[in-house]
């Protein structure tokens, strides 16, 4: 009886050690693999490169212009009208800069349209931050902010873009949030009080501007370009008013590794202190032509 008892104990020892012996090894297979794709995962970077073309909207003035007219004034626009940008990007950040480009007629670039087009962009999907430089007059700013929310509608409607399978997918975003760096006098008469015929202020109108864009799942980030992010593939096209923005070229691991940095010179500001510094600047813009011509 008390041999039975003492192999009884021995085997279960064994069985012990063996489990024992399982378990570290489970443990360790389980470790390596976690680290190998912790490390793909952070190895996984490329760049994306894309041109865009905006239509010309001369609006009432351009209906007094010749067609010649229109064509010089064009040449003149061509820096902000077709513009190339690059997005670098790993699984969690991305930068986007435009290639600047000299103006055609003059050989200079185009400091006026500075003011108001997007600066260097990072981009950061898991801490939904945005840091973008924007320069303003001379004057450098740092605004660091939320991303701007994007509530896509996805739909089954594929088509080919270069080498790769993209999805549809359309959004509705308020036209002032997606352009927050732009200014126009249109967009200062919306925000200004309006009162209606019986003298009750009406509020401030609220454009909507409906996105059009196109990701693809075979390149699982959710990065795009300029405003552009949140969906299940980097989005390779995207059209947002008369503006049309596609993918060129993309490069996945390139051979040099890419340092994507949030950009960190210029005065800290929200996006919405921004918008009121432009605004207040351009109202004593128009303040004082206004009693120049007086």
């Amino acid at each position: 009886m008390f041999n039975d008892y003492v192999v009884l104990l021995d085997k279960n020892y064994q069985l012990y050690i063996i489990m024992k012996s399982i378990f570290f090894k489970l443990g360790i297979f389980i470790a390596i693999v976690g680290i190998s794709f912790q490390a793909q995962a952070q190895e996984f970077q490329g760049k994306a490169y894309y041109f865009s073309k905006s239509k010309m909207d001369l609006g009432r003035w351009g209906a007094r212009l010749s067609e010649a007219q229109k064509k010089q004034v064009a040449a003149r626009m061509k820096n902000r009208l077709e513009k190339t940008y690059v997005l670098t990007f790993n699984k969690t950040e991305s930068f986007f800069k435009e290639d600047e480009k000299l103006d055609a007629m003059s050989g200079a670039t185009d400091s006026w349209g500075k003011n108001f087009t997007q600066g260097d962009s990072y981009k950061n999907v898991k801490d939904n931050q945005l840091i973008q430089t924007q320069e303003f007059y001379g004057k450098k700013f740092l605004v660091n902010d939320k991303l701007q929310k994007i509530e896509w509608k996805m739909g089954s409607e594929t088509k080919q873009i270069g080498n790769y399978t993209c999805f549809k997918a359309m959004a509705l975003i308020p036209s002032d949030e997606l352009s927050w760096y732009n200014f126009s006098w249109d967009k200062l008469r919306r925000q200004e009080p309006q009162a209606d015929s019986t003298g009750v202020v009406k509020e401030p109108e609220i454009k909507m501007t409906q996105v059009e864009a196109w990701y693809t799942l075979q390149i699982p980030v959710s990065h795009g370009p300029s405003e552009y992010w949140g969906l299940p593939g980097l989005i390779l096209e995207v059209s947002a008013d008369n503006n049309t923005m596609l993918c060129s070229k993309i490069v996945i691991n390139p051979k040099e590794v890419i340092e994507i940095k949030a950009p960190k010179r210029g005065e800290e500001i929200n996006k919405e202190d921004y918008q009121a510094t432009v605004v207040d600047k351009m109202k004593d813009f128009r303040n004082n032509r206004g009693r120049r011509r007086g």
